[in-house]
């Protein structure tokens, strides 16, 4: 008797358990006749900031798959439907089985609405497969790859990290779509759906009484001027390096370019996967953003913030010269430059070797004596503060700092000792200082401004047209704390590079405007870069430009300054009238000599004679340095 009661309470307590407690087989059961489909969120869309479509999203559909309930598949029918091997099904219901026998996984992801039409009215013949509608980007310009960026499916460790992500989500990558993940993803809802036996939808369940709703992302509006970041494209095919165009008042980005670049549309569908594996392999390395992430020498455009920051120490006046003593570090041909304007505009190396040496070897107040440490100090803090050899709080991702050496850098470097004589190249932007080419940007901003500049950024705002919101680090000023009396200096020099007799930039004139430049040729193993930072006009500048060309035979003056003066020309002026220039750079890689006849100002009483040639020979320094000093011939 005991037996039988004992065997009577465990079953009733096996059936309670079963029946209240445990609801798994409730579930197993509204399987059988409920469906829950994940709704995806329309990502938010991106314009530019005239309000023209960057970004907008293209319906495509995941065909899903519940193992347990597949039966009686005739699969080469299948296969054929779905356009895929009976290898690749073979492996993807193996995959599928691993994840869950009752859940549904995903079985082919994206497919487009047009190859999901002949699909569509046969899926229901297929047991334990149904289809899922969500939205991929697309892009009706492909343009601006590297600020955009791309979305992906999401990693294992993000799931574990945010619950709100799932396994076949997909999140921000890159770009813009990462750094604004949260605010273009939206949220996602749920419906429930009835299926009868055949696998046929029958409608919602309870009149959607348990669906949930999902919440579209917010639209991003961004700083890009579609126009000229087209433009600016163009100017960079056939060429690696990156054009940055910023709105000095504000820190808005104009235009952003990497080169190479790719259309950004390789990256969304159904061949994302190896599209990708071909721009990673990519020998040109177009996924490289470097605009954010190269960081190279700055060559001579560094001669400007020298000036600046030896200005405000006190150890030179405005009007202080130097003779141009190649003996000391190579230079091109050009009269001695009596003032800090003259030095600017004729680029002479050893007056800016004279400068900071100035700024090194100081005498420090505790000790009495010329101690390079302490100038050094002093120097690295000026340089930080205008931008340099910190990361730029852009609102993209990845952005790197390059390098500003201080005393504990030279300190680990040289621990037998070092003073000036080791690290002279620093002077003319060679040596161990590097930049990222939107610090160049944002220093232009900064001579722009006289003295203060906002955090370059890409977005205007995120929301609707009626409530937008931006986030308040891209209102701020940042002073560079130089006095304001020293900006104009430099102004005027960076004047006369483009507008007067021995200036080192005239390609970059544009008729009609006032522009202001700075020519940089940055020593390398292999042909020597071109650079160029700029803005105009010379009074309330509309735009400051960093323009880096890898590899250009001829230097700053003969590929970058003209460049930027055509980026300057279209946004000024709205089109570019100089359609011969125009044509000539777009078409030219800087692997070509150009066929350009030199181009010269006429000597105005009181300047100095026109340099003998912008691409003329330089001379190699015959002092030691830590790193070769460069030899600009602008």
């Amino acid at each position: 008797m005991a037996i039988f009661i004992a065997i009577g309470v465990v079953y009733a307590i096996r059936l309670l358990y079963i029946q209240v407690i445990d609801d798994t087989y409730a579930e197993l059961a509204d399987r059988n006749a409920l469906r829950y489909v994940t709704q995806y969120p329309s990502r938010g869309l991106i314009y530019d900031r005239n309000g023209k479509l960057l970004v907008y999203n293209e319906v495509v559909y995941d065909l899903m798959v519940i193992p347990r309930q597949v039966k009686d598949l005739d699969t080469d029918r299948f296969c054929s439907l779905v356009k895929i091997t009976k290898e690749d099904f073979v492996k993807k219901m193996e995959k599928a089985k691993k994840y869950s026998m009752y859940a549904p996984s995903f079985f082919e992801k994206q497919i487009s609405k047009e190859d999901f039409a002949s699909l569509q009215e046969k899926i229901y013949m297929f047991q334990g497969f149904y289809a899922q509608k969500r939205t991929i980007r697309s892009y009706p310009d492909s343009i601006a790859a590297t600020v955009l960026g791309y979305i992906g499916e999401v990693s294992e460790a993000r799931i574990e990290k945010e619950p709100y992500y799932k396994r076949g989500d997909y999140i921000g990558m890159s770009g813009l779509e990462r750094s604004y993940e949260k605010e273009l993803r939206g949220v996602k809802g749920s419906k429930v759906t009835l299926v009868d036996v055949h696998n046929r939808e029958k409608g919602s369940f309870q009149d959607g009484q348990y669906d949930v709703p999902a919440i579209a992302g917010k639209n991003l509006y961004s700083t890009i001027d579609i126009e000229l970041q087209k433009y600016a494209e163009k100017l960079m095919r056939n060429k690696r390096g990156s054009i940055v165009a910023i709105e000095p008042s504000t820190g808005e980005v104009l235009c952003f370019v990497s080169a190479p670049s790719y259309d950004p549309n390789l990256l969304a569908g159904r061949e994302r996967g190896n599209n990708y594996k071909k721009l990673a392999d990519d020998i040109a390395k177009p996924l490289f953003n470097r605009a954010l992430m190269a960081e190279y020498p700055p060559g001579s455009i560094f001669k400007v913030a020298q000036a600046l920051v030896a200005l405000d120490m006190g150890v030179i006046s405005s009007g202080a010269g130097f003779p141009c003593d190649k003996g000391l570090v190579g230079c091109h041909n050009h009269p001695a430059a009596g003032s800090v304007r003259d030095g600017i505009k004729m680029s002479c190396n050893p007056y800016f070797y004279r400068v900071f040496q100035k700024e090194v070897q100081q005498v420090n107040p505790k000790t009495g004596k010329i101690d390079s440490k302490y100038g050094l100090g002093i120097w690295t803090a000026a340089m930080k503060r205008m931008g340099f050899g910190v990361p730029m709080d852009i609102d993209l991702p990845s952005v790197r700092k390059g390098h500003i050496p201080d005393t504990n850098f030279y300190n680990h470097w040289y621990p037998s000792g070092w003073n000036f004589h080791t690290i002279y190249s620093n002077s003319i932007g060679q040596g161990e200082v590097l930049v990222v080419p939107i610090q160049m940007a944002n220093f232009a901003a900064l001579v722009a401004n006289r003295g203060w500049y906002i955090t370059p950024h890409l977005v205007k705002g995120y929301g609707d047209d009626k409530h937008r919101k931006i986030y308040t680090k891209y209102l701020q000023k940042h002073y560079s704390l130089i006095a304001s009396s020293w900006w104009n200096i430099a102004v005027e020099g960076m004047w006369a590079v483009v507008h007067e007799g021995g200036g080192t930039g005239h390609r970059a004139d544009v008729p009609g405007l006032e522009v202001c430049g700075k020519t940089g040729t940055a020593e390398n193993i292999g042909a020597d870069h071109s650079v160029f930072i700029s803005f105009a006009p010379k009074i309330n500048p509309k735009i400051a430009v960093s323009v880096y060309v890898e590899n250009a035979r001829g230097g700053g003056g003969t590929w970058a300054a003209p460049i930027a003066g055509l980026i300057i020309e279209k946004y000024v002026k709205g089109k570019v009238e100089r359609t011969d220039v125009e044509k000539m750079y777009m078409e030219a890689a800087p692997c070509q000599s150009l066929p350009l006849v030199r181009v010269s100002k006429p000597i105005k009483k009181g300047t100095v004679a026109a340099q003998t040639s912008e691409s003329s020979s330089s001379q190699q320094s015959q002092s030691s340095s830590s790193q070769a000093a460069g030899t600009t011939s602008e």
